[in-house]
This record gives structure tokens, sequence and C-alpha cells, in this order.
């Protein structure tokens, strides 16, 4: 190594904690009064916290496929949860690995599709969901139900605790993954290999079901859980009619009782979600890393949990569509940012905090760096583009944030315009009110001329039909499965008699023996 090169600093590491269905509204570092989420509360009070954080499509698999690619789902065909994310998409894995980091996956990123690394050069977990073409919507029959994976009601009637569910098995994997990740990445540098690192781990929780572990639940009573804030049947928008008759909301009625159960359990696993971050944020502390090390936590939507008697996701609604993201580190003042963003703005993010520009890019990119708001500088971009092609319709959805503003417009449906800004709750459509005519008139034709929704509709179509023709071959053949299998040789792991023990236990021990301390 050349002296310039020992002299120059080392650029910043990038750790993602990612959450799975979290609105920001339920922690403390965004202002609910009963959330404990001391770690992530910490990190906003050393970092910045932005405070209009949009998901880019409120449905896991495609909000991942965007936040990956920094690229609107409608431009890389990333429809629904079995929308193949194709290999050819460059995502911020790919551009950081030819930028000399080490890149690490642990954890849930609901990759559809034969390509399960997507740039990423470690994947130390297995995914949660199916990699397969199964859970392929049908637009031409869009009243249709599959009990085998929509949510329903059920799943909030069995809320409550339990000592083990599958989401916590995995979560538990992930946080042990990705800790012993970064340890071994310590274990690199203390060998002479200086490589900047970017680890992603990301998490179930709080996904539903609503079911929590004994220590988190008793971190809450019913007592102090809120009620959501309901809404006539009645006056529910004809989408959010839809999605409340395929979610069974509409007729399956909840207790009281139940609906705080299940608040209390999202609430609990909230807070177990926290402690995950609690646990890598040390470990990047132990490792020696944390303070050249910006730490991201996000979530790839939120959940309704009963707001307007909604639950889950897959609407524009606060509670579904915004996200927690807060980033610390190198670099980042402390504070919070009123400005709309979204998760494709994270690629561009990351690419800065790399020291690249654009000129890397393998393909455009539909979001903007967000570090000059990381630096408490000015932004004149205050916008969030968000778009739902998937179950509960048979259109594209498309929102709008800008400013206080939010525009959400389905062919067929009565479009919506919300003034946030008197107006959180988004109880008062502003279409039709005079004060708001001409924006929502200029609303409407910026979406005209964003997208063809007639084109857009047919292509979804179009790939619904294929991938169901092509799940119906899969499984009558019996071919090999997508699904993600982390590769691992235990013959070289720990000690062995092929090896050296001495050799052995030196490479495993960190920090590593001092030859004074010998």
């Amino acid at each position: 190594m050349s002296a310039a090169a020992k002299a120059a600093p080392r650029r910043p590491n990038i750790v993602v904690i990612m959450a799975d269905q979290l609105a920001p509204h339920f922690t403390g570092a965004y202002g609910h009064q009963v959330a404990k989420t001391p770690h992530m509360d910490a990190l906003a009070a050393r970092g910045m916290r932005f405070d209009a954080a949009y998901c880019n499509a409120p449905l896991c698999a495609p909000s991942r496929f965007a936040f990956m690619s920094g690229q609107l789902i409608s431009r890389i065909a990333a429809y629904d949860n079995a929308s193949e994310f194709r290999a050819t998409v460059p995502t911020f894995a790919h551009y950081l690995s030819a930028l000399g980091y080490r890149t690490c996956l642990s954890g849930k990123m609901h990759f559809v599709g034969p390509d399960q690394k997507h740039g990423f050069q470690d994947r130390v977990t297995t995914d949660i969901y199916p990699s397969d073409f199964a859970w392929t919507p049908d637009w031409e029959a869009p009243d249709e139900r599959i009990d085998k994976w929509y949510h329903n009601m059920q799943t909030v009637k069995e809320s409550g605790c339990a000592i083990a569910t599958f989401q916590t098995d995995y979560d538990d994997e992930v946080e042990f993954a990705a800790r012993r990740w970064l340890i071994d990445r310590a274990r690199d540098r203390a060998a002479g290999q200086e490589a900047p690192f970017c680890m992603v781990a990301s998490f179930i929780h709080p996904h539903d079901p609503y079911v929590a572990r004994p220590e988190w639940w008793d971190l809450y009573s019913d007592d102090e859980i809120e009620l959501p804030e309901a809404l006539p049947l009645a006056d529910h928008d004809p989408f959010s009619r839809r999605l409340m008759d395929g979610i069974e909301a509409s007729y399956v009625p909840l207790s009281r009782d139940e609906v705080i159960r299940a608040r209390r359990a999202y609430l609990a696993n909230v807070s177990y979600f926290d402690s995950k971050i609690g646990a890598l944020v040390k470990t990047l502390d132990e490792i020696g890393e944390l303070d050249n090390t910006v730490v991201i936590v996000t979530a790839d939507h939120g959940d309704m949990l009963g707001e307007r008697g909604l639950w889950y996701k897959m609407n524009f609604f606060e509670h579904s569509a915004r996200v927690p993201l807060i980033m610390a580190g190198p670099g980042v003042v402390q504070g919070a940012a009123a400005n709309a963003c979204s998760l494709i703005d994270l690629l561009p993010s990351f690419l800065e905090i790399a020291g690249a520009d654009e000129s890397v890019l393998g393909e455009p990119v539909d979001g903007r760096s967000l570090m000059p708001l990381a630096r408490g500088e000015a932004d004149p971009q205050d916008e969030a583009i968000s778009e739902y092609c998937a179950e509960m319709t048979a259109w594209p959805v498309f929102m709008i944030r800008r400013g206080d503003l939010k525009y959400i417009q389905c062919d067929g449906d009565p479009p919506q315009l919300y003034d946030l800004s008197v107006d959180p709750g988004e109880r008062v459509n502003r279409v039709a009110d005079p004060d708001y005519a001409c924006r929502a008139r200029m609303f409407a034709e910026e979406v005209a001329g964003r997208w063809d929704g007639e084109k857009l509709r047919a292509d979804i179509i179009a790939t619904q039909r294929s991938r169901r023709r092509l799940h119906a071959a899969m499984e009558a053949a019996g071919g090999e499965s997508w699904d993600y299998n982390p590769p691992r040789d235990a013959s070289q792991e720990y000690v062995r008699n092929h090896m050296d023990w001495t050799v052995a236990a030196a490479r495993y021990r960190y920090p590593p023996l001092k030859e004074t301390d010998k």
C-alpha cells in the first residue's frame, strides 16, 4: 500500500437496519407517548430524523425493489409481491461493490426470481417468504380472494403473546448472522484489510401476525393502548372500501379487546425490533466502527393498525405509506428534516457517502441524494412519488406528496387531495374545494403526464398472465426452488483437525492479542 493510500481517510461504512411494516407513528423517536424505543430514539437524538419519508409502494417486495434500485416500480416492472426483480437492474449493492465496499444482506428482502443476491457479495440468511410467482394477483378477477396469502381479520383476532413464532425465530437468526458478519469484518481489519462495508440487516417485525414474546408484551398494558380513530364505512373512498372488503374488515367485526390486543402486540414487536437496533449498534461500537459508520433505520412501509378501520398496508394514507427514516454517523448533523422524500433517495445518498457521483450509474435513477438534508443544508426538493399495482385494485394507483399536499389517483375512482398541514388525519378530500381547485387540476395534469395508466395496466395484466402460467408449470414439473439457501461448510468452521489450532484461535479472537499480552 502506498503512503498516499495509507494517509487517505477511510470511507464511511453504511449499515441499514430495516423493519417490516413499521409506521413511524408508533415509535418514540416520532413522538408516540407510550412506545419504548430507546435505541431508535438515541440514534435520532444524535442524527437526522426525516419527518416525511415515504415508501414508493405500500407493499413489501415492490417497496424493497425500489429501495434497492433507486427506481420507481413502474420503471422496473416490480408490481407486486410475486414480481421478479430482474437481475439486469443495478442496485446500490452492485454500485458499492464496484466502489470497493464489502456488501452483505442479513434478513428479508423478498427477492423474487433466480437472482437471490442482486449485488450483495455475502448473503448470510435465507428469506422468510417464497421467491417464486405463487403470490401473483389477477386483475382480470379483481374480486377474487386468495385465502392462502391475503391478509384477513383472523390475524387480528389471534393477536397476543407467545414464547416463539416463525418471525421471532427468523429475526433472532438475522441478528446473530449480522453481528457475526460485522465481527468478521473487524477480524479482517485486524489482518490488514481496510475495505469499507455496507450491510443491510432486514427484520420481519413488527409485521403481522401481531404476536409478541412475553418480555416485550409485558412492557405494555392494555390500559395505555389507544384505540384507533374509526371512520364510518359509508365515508370511505371506493378504493379503501375495496381494500376493506379484501381484508375482511368491512364484514368481520372486531371487539374492542381484540383491537387493543393487536395494537399492544404491535408496540411490543416495535420494541423487539428496537432491541435489534441496539444489538447492532453495540456491535459496531465493540469493533471500533461506530464512529465511522452511517447507520440508517427505516422500513419498507407502515401499518394502518385499525386507523380509519383499515389494517396492514396497500394504501396511501399516512400510517401505511410513511416510513421511519433516521440517519446518524459521520457527516450527519442532529436535527429533523421536514422535506418529503422516499426510499428511492437512499441509493443516491449511499453513492455520495461512498464518494461517488451519478457517473457510476448504469441506469437512470428516480431518487435524489438526501445528504444535503442530512448535513443540515437547505434542499429545494420536497417530493415523494409512490405507486401501487398489486391486489385489491384493477388499476394502478398513484400518489404525489409535494409540500403539505398529498394527491392520490386511481382511474375509475374519484381523485383525492389532502392538505396535511390542516388535516393530518386525511379526513377532508379537497379535490372539490374551490380553494384547492387550481392545485388539484395541476396534480391531475401531472399524473397524466407522468404515467400512461392504460398502458401500465395492460403491461401489469400481461405479466400477471405470464407469471401465473409459469408458476403452474413450475409446480407441475417440480423444478428447483429459487428460495435462497445460505452456503455453509461446517467442515471449515471453528476448529478442525486439518487446521492449526493456534492459528484458528488467533484468527477468531477479537480484539487480537498483542505481542505484549502474550
